[in-house]
């Protein structure tokens, strides 16, 4: 393909870098030194096994198999931090180089519920990558909407026509973000008159549209003229139901069309709404369908080589993202190995502190970077702009040609119509039978995280994928604002995630020999999050319990074996502590972070692991729950002021009070065996079990706010209490063995 000038020198120059990590020679000696302890720890317990008959033999035994636990999935975390690396682009060498032959790309969008996932905010991400800082007649924004909602239709035909004034406005003042919602909630300080005029004018149009959208949205119905004015409308009627209508599929710009422009005769890019069809009696396969739907349906109309996919509540945050992804692709030397390129998942709205630890910005800044070391970057189900071929189940080769073809085919001579026809056909429940879709080709089916699957089955056809954490966000999302929603969310990611460890896709059969080594490790540390819950309910409940009983579970503080104990705990702590601190977190999100890590294990992760089990031996399916983005009012306040939202009587929320109430009980339990027992017990033989039962208490003060203080909605329930109090006395009252 033709290049822009600058010379031969200028040609071959990469359009991005890789650099590794700083200190990871440090940080692989300090882990060695961990390593160390670990295994002194693991001397010591099978050195010290309690005699037959003594008490407490069992429960040594148990924090032996917890500890061994501990240890071996230490050890997969630290694949992924050997190998740290950043990725980047050059976007104004690709500028120069491919000029006006830059690549077709197509965007997708997915809703699923209208109540759940407004449909403000749903255009709102729709509007952000129409307005992106590329050729427009290149892009092609297409809307998934699973609900099937002619409320989410309606909403989009508002924004298309909101969209011939907010792109130029965009692209004229170069605003940033491109989502109105975002920008508008900005403080903007107006200085030039010309600006604060048509700032002030679209904001108008703006909050017009939000009004027209939520009027119809309240009323569940569209006004009659409204839909008089649009036939797509005539696609609803009284049978059309969320899970039973047929395939719709509306071209609402034509981007094709030289006459689809904005208010100053600039080109607009395609949109297109889909709701593919639903029948209960076929399966629907959940957001892996509607993105395979998307898949056929946009390579009819516009069939770029390159397909970004975005979840409804990720609006783009930065509007030259799609240049600075495509240098990763069109690189001469190294981008026709690439299959994808994975941003992480940020959101808007976390708090200073962080109180539901949401940013996971460890996780993003140092183990997705750590993956994508090995080349195998984690496939997160958004946030992703992928190669189409790719997707289609193409095998890398070697002689996989270098020189990228960057024309989309698109339908010229088909009207809108025709299209129209053609695709819907491509969104019925019946295309794929008999088909590879859903196994070879396409997002995979049969797993509620299909994205982690769909990444690695790509990378085991050869594909290598990239992190790109840039330094400007480039897709913002809307973080979980209750505990209920983050633990349901953290729950069904375990599951599916356990499920896959055992499919057929575990990365250690099915990735051996065709991904790296510490690849197939980074993988499982993330697939492995449901089993880790017992080890660790084990180790939160039974050295309180023996605590509680007087019966010592650690070395005594004189004795040489309690230094590796102290040694794995700081050192742990301590490096912990400054990776969060290092990628920007302060030392209280840090804290807020140990309590909701202890959360999620023994709650979401113990059910994911259950609900797995269930589901290999028969006794369930796979579901998929869609959390929502909708919040009242006090509940907002209270997740800005940082006070956690219990409000319910769930079982999960009464295991967190059953092991808030056991680690206090156990506390005073045991100080009273060592100050107040006639039976006198040496502090030193307790020290370390009194120190881990301390620390868990400070960890479960705002559990015992919302138990004995709070009186707000988002308190705890006192029926929860109740239960509680009676659990823990029970459990109490249990002799260790």
């Amino acid at each position: 393909m033709g290049k822009g000038g600058g010379g031969e020198d200028a040609v071959m120059l990469p359009l991005f870098e890789t650099k590794e990590a700083r200190f990871r020679g440090a940080y692989k000696v300090l882990a060695f030194t961990v390593f160390v302890g670990i295994c002194l720890i693991w001397a010591y317990r099978l050195t010290h096994i309690p005699r037959a008959g003594e008490q407490g033999r069992w429960a040594w035994i148990g924090m032996f198999m917890a500890e061994l636990c501990f240890g071996l999935y230490w050890i997969l975390t630290q694949s992924c931090r050997f190998k740290v690396v950043y990725n980047h682009p050059f976007k104004e060498r690709l500028s120069n180089r491919y000029k006006d032959k830059l690549p077709s790309v197509d965007i997708f969008v997915c809703t699923a519920d209208p109540k759940m996932e407004p449909p403000t905010m749903v255009i709102n991400t729709v509007l952000s990558t129409m307005s992106y800082n590329y050729p427009p007649e290149k892009l092609s924004v297409y809307l998934s909407d699973d609900g099937g909602s002619d409320l989410t239709f309606y909403a989009l035909i508002e924004a298309s026509n909101f969209s011939k004034h907010w792109i130029p406005f965009c692209k004229k003042f170069n605003v940033e973000p491109r989502s109105p919602g975002a920008y508008f909630s900005q403080q903007i300080d107006v200085h030039d008159i010309k600006y604060a005029q048509e700032w002030f004018a679209i904001k108008k149009l703006y909050k017009e549209m939000e009004s027209r959208i939520d009027s119809a949205v309240e009323m569940g119905e569209i006004p009659k003229e409204i839909r008089d004015q649009y036939k797509g409308f005539s696609e609803w009627n009284s049978k059309v139901t969320k899970q039973d209508h047929q395939s719709i599929v509306k071209i609402i710009i034509d981007g094709r069309d030289e006459t689809a422009v904005d208010i100053y005769g600039g080109r607009s890019p395609t949109l297109v709404y889909m709701a593919r069809e639903k029948r209960p009696q076929w399966p629907h396969n959940f957001k892996a369908g509607a993105m395979n739907a998307l898949i056929r349906v946009s390579s009819e109309i516009s069939n770029a080589p390159f397909i970004l996919n975005l979840d409804c509540d990720m609006y783009a945050n930065d509007a030259d993202i799609i240049r600075e992804t495509l240098c990763f692709f069109m690189d001469e030397k190294k981008g026709h190995e690439i299959s994808f390129v994975q941003f992480p998942q940020n959101y808007d709205n976390i708090t200073k502190n962080d109180i539901y630890a949401c940013s996971t910005s460890v996780a993003n800044n140092v183990e997705l970077a750590g993956i994508g070391g090995y080349g195998a970057a984690l496939y997160c189900g958004t946030g992703c702009l992928h190669r189409r071929e790719s997707l289609y189940g193409k095998v890398y080769s070697k002689d996989y040609g270098r020189e990228l073809n960057v024309e989309a085919k698109k339908n010229a001579n088909k009207t809108v119509n025709e299209l129209e026809e053609v695709s819907i056909s491509l969104a019925n429940c019946s295309y794929e039978k008999d088909t590879q879709w859903g196994k070879k080709m396409g997002v995979i089916y049969g797993c509620p995280v299909e994205d982690i699957v769909t990444g690695l089955a790509i990378q085991c056809r050869g594909w290598k994928s990239l992190y790109y954490n840039p330094h400007r966000k480039a897709f913002l999302g809307v973080a979980p604002t209750t505990l209920d929603v983050v633990l349901v969310q953290q729950k069904r990611w375990s599951e599916g995630m356990f499920q896959i460890f055992f499919s057929k896709y575990c990365p250690f059969t099915y990735g051996h020999g065709k991904i790296k080594l510490g690849a197939q490790m980074g993988y499982c540390m993330y697939l492995l999050w449901a089993p880790i819950s017992f080890p660790t309910l084990y180790y939160v409940i039974t050295p309180p319990l023996c605590l509680f009983h007087g019966i010592s579970l650690f070395p005594q503080v004189e004795s040489i074996w309690f230094w590796p104990f102290a040694y794995v705990f700081v050192a742990r702590n301590a490096c912990s502590i400054v990776e969060a601190l290092s990628c920007g977190d302060t030392l209280k999100a840090w804290w807020n972070g140990q309590r909701i890590w202890l959360i999620r294990r023994t709650t979401s992760y113990f059910f994911g692991f259950i609900d797995t089990i269930s589901r290999q031996l028969g006794l369930s399916e796979t579901t998929f729950a869609i959390t929502t983005k909708v919040v009242t009012e006090d509940v907002l306040k209270r997740y800005e002021e940082e006070v956690i939202e219990f409000g319910s009587s769930t079982i999960m929320v009464t295991i967190i009070a059953v092991l808030a109430l056991l680690h206090i009980f156990s506390l005073i339990g045991g100080i009273n065996k060592i100050f107040l027992d006639l039976e006198f017990i040496k502090l030193d033989q307790l020290i370390l079990q009194v120190v881990l039962s301390l620390l868990l208490v400070m960890i479960n003060i705002p559990v015992y706010q919302a138990l004995f203080i709070r009186n707000d909605e988002g308190h705890i329930p006192s029926s929860v209490l109740f239960k509680s109090v009676v659990l823990v006395s029970l459990a109490c009252l249990i002799p260790m063995i």
